[in-house]
């Protein structure tokens, strides 16, 4: 038969992220994030591990003792659910061994381009846009944020306000203006 008509077993790689817009790290790189993104996956992982694989577990064991586990629904979903909880906790646990916390206001006031800015830039048809250099785990593109090893956070970084960088983008190359970089204040509350 065909190998492309083979059905791929259950379960996958233990490497697997979990989900699928979360793409691998650069080989070599560190595994930048923000103190806010570290906490979230943080919270993340105890939440897995104290509250929802609790529960499921105690969902299989249940419906485990119910008889034919063939035809049980409990059953069988909580033991799927349970491989995808203990996927993620690999996921989670492995990019929270190898994060690198950088907060960045550090660089509050600074007008270079470093990790955790928020960069407004206009391209040639002077059309505006302002996006947040983030770690990789936690970059929300529907919020305006991209990832450090994005081509735009590339192109952007150690410009300063004013400089025109240049992005290869699928349609061709395209200039960029820095107009204003931002950092959030330090916290000095606690």
């Amino acid at each position: 038969m065909n190998k492309a008509f083979t059905r791929e077993p259950e379960g996958g790689d233990d490497d697997d992220d979990g989900g699928p817009s979360l793409p691998p790290l650069p080989a070599g790189s560190r595994n930048y994030m923000t103190p806010q993104g570290h906490r979230a996956l943080r919270s993340e992982l105890m939440q897995l591990l104290d509250v929802e694989r609790p529960k499921v577990v105690e969902t299989v064991s249940w419906a485990a003792k119910n008889g034919d586990r063939s035809e049980n629904g409990d059953y069988l979903y909580g033991k799927k659910r349970l491989r995808e909880i203990d996927r993620r906790i690999r996921f989670l646990t492995k990019r929270l061994d190898i994060a690198e916390v950088a907060d960045p206001s550090a660089h509050h006031g600074k007008d270079q381009v470093f990790f955790g800015a928020t960069v407004t830039y206009a391209n040639s048809r002077g059309e505006e846009r302002s996006i947040t250099i983030k770690g990789i785990d936690e970059a929300d593109s529907l919020s305006g944020e991209v990832s450090w090893v994005s081509p735009i956070a590339r192109a952007l970084l150690k410009a300063r306000e004013g400089d025109e960088v240049q992005l290869m983008t699928p349609g061709g190359l395209e200039k960029l203006e820095v107009i204003e970089v931002h950092y959030p204040a330090p916290d000095h509350s606690g």
